[in-house]
């Protein structure tokens, strides 16, 4: 399995960006779909998920009304569009895949089997 996170980059304050992730080894319509963030010295955290038939979408309270998350079952990828961004969401970034991840369990890492590797957001003046 590999999941393979692209989109980050250096970006100014009020800005936009879209992160993609790109899936691959597994039937990714069965999968629920999560993005998480770790800020430099801090605990990883829960950004946002989608479950595999994209009816059920849950974001941390930190980003609700700014990022929204999609996924194409047909191309195996999930998206984070970004806006809004402040300084507070530089962080690495990354996607995540969980075969049986019930609806109370959609912010919790433990629930997720595969992670990709991160791709950094810097959010900066």
């Amino acid at each position: 399995v590999q999941l393979q996170a692209s989109g980050g980059g250096l970006v100014q304050p009020g800005g936009s960006l879209r992160l993609s992730c790109a899936a691959s080894g597994l039937t990714f319509r069965r999968y629920t779909m999560g993005w998480f963030r770790q800020a430099p010295g801090k605990e990883r955290e829960f950004v946002a998920a989608i479950k595999w038939s994209g009816d059920s979408i849950r974001y941390a309270d930190s980003v609700k009304g700014r990022f929204a998350i999609s996924r194409d079952n047909a191309k195996n990828t999930v998206e984070l569009q970004m806006g809004s961004l402040k300084p507070e969401d530089t962080a690495d970034y990354y996607c995540a895949a969980g075969q049986r991840v019930i609806t109370s369990a959609l912010t919790s890492e433990q629930a997720y089997d595969y992670w990709g590797q991160g791709t950094q957001v810097t959010v900066s003046s």
